[in-house]
């Protein structure tokens, strides 16, 4: 679909007028695959300058996959990459792989996976943690390609200002199809997570808002996005409501049907750290999430 321009304005704007009826997530979202191009050059800043003539050409996925195909020699590395630009490189963590290395100095992790993964363009590269998802957790996680990226999407995360949608598989049916979870947490030095009152001086709030999506008597598919980022929130949180996620035999789950926590980091949207404009990434949820 092309689209000719007819006043100076902005990527974002012309779009809504091609797309009057498709949200700004959705239209972010198209910029973010590398579907939009101006004058024949993919473009994925929502304010990038338009002028009068300036041809908008809106590419369908399959199409936008192709024309951006991964250079060969970065497929040897176990990696599935979402986006990548200068100043973040955006990942679909599996289960089963830690974030980060512990005390314990693990080789392979999804951090060391996105250095070599770098590397094998320039050997100096490097990528800085912003945030991390549990070992059993999979899903989407963003790294910073510099020390300012990470200064800026760490403020974000701590600000509460970067929104996270995760789907969990939960035994039973929650009594409320929809509601907002407030819990206290404390972490200690073992990194044990335990519920506490308010008034715990080591105690820190997490809330939780989720969605019912489809189920059961036996299990249920929930949306769930946090406010917080607390160590093992959610997990504990569908405790609370008594529809352990499946697999979390450690928070009151009986089944584990996938040899897997069912709970899967759907959607990560923030501030690009370079022009500020808001992005959304989405990693795919695994098919064992279907009911």
């Amino acid at each position: 679909m092309n689209h000719t321009a007819e006043d100076h304005t902005v990527l974002l704007a012309s779009l809504e007028r091609m797309f009057p009826s498709t949200s700004k997530s959705k239209l972010r979202k198209m910029l973010t695959q590398g579907r939009i191009e101006v004058n024949q050059e993919v473009q994925h800043r929502a304010k990038h300058e338009i002028q009068p003539g300036d041809i908008i050409t809106v590419l369908d996925h399959q199409k936008a996959i192709e024309q951006t195909p991964p250079p060969e020699s970065k497929n040897t590395i176990d990696l599935d990459v979402l986006f990548e630009d200068d100043y973040v490189l955006v990942v679909n963590k599996p289960a089963h792989l830690l974030s980060i290395a512990t005390d314990k100095l693990e080789m392979d992790t999804l951090h060391s996976r996105c250095v070599d993964y770098l590397r094998q363009q320039h050997p100096e590269a490097w990528c800085f943690i912003v945030h991390r998802l549990d070992r059993e957790t999979s899903g989407v996680m963003v790294f910073a390609k510099s020390k300012h990226a990470k200064a800026h999407l760490q403020e974000q995360f701590s600000q509460r200002e970067v929104h996270r949608q995760y789907l969990a598989l939960v035994e039973g049916m929650p009594q409320q199809q929809h509601g907002t979870i407030s819990t206290w947490l404390m972490e200690d030095k073992f990194l044990n997570v335990k519920a506490v009152n308010s008034k715990h001086p080591k105690g820190k709030q997490a809330i939780s808002h989720y969605q019912v999506i489809n189920g059961n008597e036996e299990l249920a598919l929930v949306e769930v996005e946090i406010e917080t980022g607390r160590r093992h929130q959610i997990r504990m949180a569908m405790q609370y409501i008594e529809t352990p996620v499946v697999g979390d035999a450690l928070h009151g789950a009986e089944t584990n049907p996938h040899r897997r926590l069912m709970l899967h980091a759907h959607a990560l949207e923030f501030l690009h750290p370079e022009h500020d404009d808001p992005v959304r990434f989405e990693a795919p949820s695994p098919n064992s999430f279907n009911l």
